[in-house]
């Protein structure tokens, strides 16, 4: 079942930070982000098969933001351009700061949980998902 929150975010927030305060503060077992729209004044990407993050300044667009995430975790992807238009995208890392807003809307999955575990294969703590266990009186 799909439970929508909107939520916007201020000039400064750090855009990964609050994605997981929201998860933290509504205790949420299961969520993913349906979409979000806004702009950075800073973004910290890991680019793909990078071991590092890479800082960059200067005024960007969110174009898209994707990923799952619960209090167990998250794992976010971003797409965002410049004044040029060029687009450029990766694991979303923190001290990306907002510059004038950030409109997001996650929906809540009520019936699963999404767990972190370490995959050997992987090297990463990769996605679980495990049906939600209600405790008695719930």
């Amino acid at each position: 079942m799909l439970n929508p929150i909107a939520f916007r975010l201020s000039p400064g927030q750090d855009l990964k930070r609050e994605l997981d305060a929201v998860a933290a503060g509504n205790t949420l077992c299961a969520a993913y982000v349906i979409t979000c729209v806004g702009s950075l004044k800073k973004a910290v990407l890991r680019y793909a098969n990078q071991e590092h993050g890479t800082e960059l300044e200067g005024f960007f667009e969110i174009v898209s933001l994707t990923g799952t995430f619960s209090t167990h975790g998250s794992h976010y992807h971003i797409a965002i351009s410049d004044d040029l238009g060029q687009t450029i995208g990766g694991h979303l890392l923190e001290g990306c700061r907002i510059y004038t807003t950030a409109e997001v809307v996650i929906g809540v999955l009520d019936d699963v949980e999404f767990l972190r575990t370490f995959d050997q294969n992987t090297g990463f703590p990769e996605l679980e998902i495990q049906p939600l266990q209600l405790k008695k009186g719930e």
